[in-house]
């Protein structure tokens, strides 16, 4: 690996490793939930970066198909393992409204805020209808087997009562289809983010690749743990609802973060690039993420397992997102206009779960 190489992986990983640094001493030191929390989200954001940049550089030495399957497997860790910690410490809500609001923050404020920088910069902005399409139907899929639940439950029918097994049918059925949609990837030669949007310049080494997203991996872990564990106390001090921590705050810590490269793109004219990236990266936690959890917290146990029976509330602006997206792309153009609309429905949202 050129030394030119050896800088970028050092620029890459050191603004992680400090901030990581640094919420370690402020937790071990016990500075405090406030500080906690806000030097413990920070570094989950830098290390989601970090492995989104280390996945990408894997793009020089795998296959297109087998990258995007390792971007499909680790590009949602740091978000895995503070769902895993939360469902362990019984912040049930943060954990549902942490994944509803990764796909919003993606679906509404980041493609919003892309067509906004897309359109400030090109006037209006063109792509390919057919991939937004496909991503819209399987969004609706994963919006269907959170409202169906949702409604058996409130509308006490006989299936409300078994809302667990419901839970493993609906995650089973998810994860087919995102099997499924692995294997078309796999037999096309595709793969989940376009190859165009990996710079080339400077590619690290294979083994440096590996190396940091191992590295990442273990620090998420660690850091998921310290964020979650100054999460609770931090909420009850700032006196925000857990609904909303979870929809904003931890979506974007650990998941949206990483996908400002999608507004990059649209504001470089890159329409159809930054659609994708950003719309299957909403769709990656739909059809892959949600239903893990559900596996995974069965197998954990506790008193409360997570099921898909979600407040009414989150399936409702889950539902009305997905079906203004749909709108906004499925005709292959958007403008600033479109942005601002998204953008301003993520807020109205947001401002709904304010108070609880």
């Amino acid at each position: 690996m050129s030394a030119a190489a050896n800088r970028k992986v050092l620029a890459t990983m050191a603004p992680a490793a400090g901030l990581v640094g640094v919420a370690a001493a402020l937790h071990f030191a016990q500075a405090g939930p406030i500080v906690n929390f806000i030097a413990s989200a920070l570094a989950l954001a830098s290390v989601a970066h970090v492995i989104g940049e280390a996945t990408d550089q894997l793009g020089n030495h795998l296959s297109p198909a087998a990258t995007g399957i390792v971007q499909s497997a680790v590009g949602n860790l740091p978000e895995l393992f503070v769902c895993i910690f939360a469902l362990r410490a019984g912040l049930l809500t943060v954990v549902q409204a942490s994944l509803i609001g990764s796909i919003l923050s993606n679906a509404l404020l980041v493609l919003g805020l892309a067509f906004v920088a897309g359109g400030w910069r090109v006037g209006v902005l063109h792509f390919e209808s057919q991939t937004p399409r496909m991503i819209a139907t399987l969004l609706l899929l994963a919006v269907s087997a959170l409202v169906l639940p949702t409604l058996a439950q409130e509308l006490h029918l006989p299936s409300g009562a078994h809302e667990q097994e419901l839970a493993v049918v609906c995650a089973v059925v998810l994860l087919f289809v995102f099997v499924v949609l692995t294997h078309a990837m796999l037999s096309r030669g595709q793969r989940a983010l376009p190859a165009e949007t990996h710079a080339r310049v400077h590619a690290w080494s294979l083994g440096a690749a590996i190396g940091v997203l191992a590295a990442c991996g273990g620090a998420a872990a660690f850091v998921s743990d310290w964020f979650v564990d100054a999460l609770g106390p931090a909420i009850e001090i700032l006196g925000v609802s857990e609904a909303f921590s979870g929809l904003v705050i931890v979506a974007i810590a650990g998941n949206a973060v990483e996908n400002v490269v999608g507004v990059r793109l649209a504001a470089q004219g890159k329409a159809d690039l930054a659609v994708s990236v950003i719309l299957n990266s909403a769709l990656q936690v739909a059809v892959a993420l949600i239903p893990i959890l559900v596996l995974v917290s069965f197998a954990m146990g506790g008193a409360a397992p997570f099921t898909l029976a979600i407040p009414p509330i989150l399936a409702a602006a889950m539902f009305l997102s997905v079906l203004v997206v749909t709108v906004v792309t499925v005709d292959g153009r958007a403008d600033m206009v479109d942005g601002a609309a998204l953008v301003g429905l993520y807020v109205i949202i947001a401002a709904i779960f304010w108070w609880g």
